[in-house]
């Protein structure tokens, strides 16, 4: 059978298995155990036949939701908040990793030009950053205190207006992401080059280590989250770009439900960020194994949570369907 055929035939069954796992019915072991057993046949084919295909990844994460209510009814009803951190948001993260890879290496590849340009041009981070930061910098490392600007704002004020402006960046990198992808790329290649910029810019004054230990604390998850919030951007373009077998507009939809919850996920991520920022940053005399244990706790964690623990979920629930 053509894909579009195989598609057409079922893609009514499927849109009601989606509004069955939203509905009061979804606590029916019953109904939830043969809808599982009817998308997984699906899902089967779709691998045999379609293996690359979109049709194959949609069945496949509907095929994860089924699991995720079937593993809920056999338990205890569990908290909705808790199972969309421990389930839903981290098998988000797995199907969408080819597109946190692009924007991984989108940033880096800015951040690498940002540096080399400083290194080639010394007005460029004056380009980039403004001669008033530059300037300010320089008088601060001239009286010894270069991280003197976290130290200029009153912590909760900081806090509030770091926060607020972080969620908002990660917002418009991702609605920029409908422009085909190419919004989203920009924000990160241009938040890459400052990044780069900056870096060497202290490094040029023999201070990038203690630039290091002091910007990171908070910049571990801020810098990490921004990435993850232009992969998220990405999904929405390329469900544009690339929408299958489906109609432009239904894969539309898919993907924005995707990477809003992608963006509401990284949320308490730059709550954490502002809050570093705010009260621990500015801390410029802490001692050197405080800093770096935060930064490396910090590391440990987006690793373990954006890249390892989804694809070990994602092991699990692909065994329990090969069951």
């Amino acid at each position: 059978m053509r894909e579009a055929a195989f598609v057409k035939k079922n893609k009514e069954k499927w849109q009601q298995f989606e509004k069955l796992l939203t509905s009061a019915e979804r606590n029916d072991p019953d109904k939830v155990s043969n809808l599982y057993i009817q998308i997984t046949d699906d899902l089967a084919y779709a691998r045999t036949f379609y293996p690359q295909s979109q049709t194959t990844s949609y069945l496949n994460h509907l095929a994860m939701k089924v699991h995720q209510s079937i593993y809920k009814n056999k338990k205890v009803k569990s908290n909705r908040f808790v199972s969309f951190w421990m389930y839903e948001l981290p098998l988000l993260f797995w199907e969408s990793r080819k597109q946190f890879l692009y924007s991984f290496l989108i940033f880096m590849a800015a951040v690498l030009i940002g540096a080399l340009s400083s290194a080639y041009d010394e007005n460029f981070p004056r380009l980039i950053l403004g001669d008033y930061y530059v300037n300010m910098t320089i008088e601060n490392i001239n009286k010894n205190d270069p991280m003197a600007v976290y130290k200029s704002q009153v912590q909760l004020d900081m806090f509030f207006g770091i926060t607020f402006n972080n969620v908002r960046v990660s917002f418009l990198v991702f609605v920029l992401g409908i422009f085909f992808s190419i919004g989203s790329g920009y924000l990160l290649f241009t938040n890459g080059i400052m990044l780069g910029s900056f870096q060497y810019f202290f490094y040029k004054y023999g201070l990038l280590f203690e630039s290091v230990l002091s910007i990171w604390i908070h910049g571990t998850i801020e810098i990490s989250s921004i990435i993850i919030a232009g992969g998220s951007g990405m999904v929405l373009g390329n469900s544009l770009l690339f929408p299958g077998t489906y109609p432009r507009m239904y894969a539309l939809k898919q993907g924005a439900k995707r990477g809003v919850k992608i963006i509401v996920g990284l949320v308490p991520l730059f709550i954490i960020a502002g809050f570093l920022e705010g009260f621990v940053t500015r801390l410029t005399e802490s001692p050197t194994i405080v800093k770096l244990g935060i930064i490396l706790i910090s590391a440990a964690f987006v690793i373990y949570y954006f890249v390892f623990y989804p694809q070990q979920l994602a092991k699990k629930v692909t065994d329990f369907n090969n069951e």
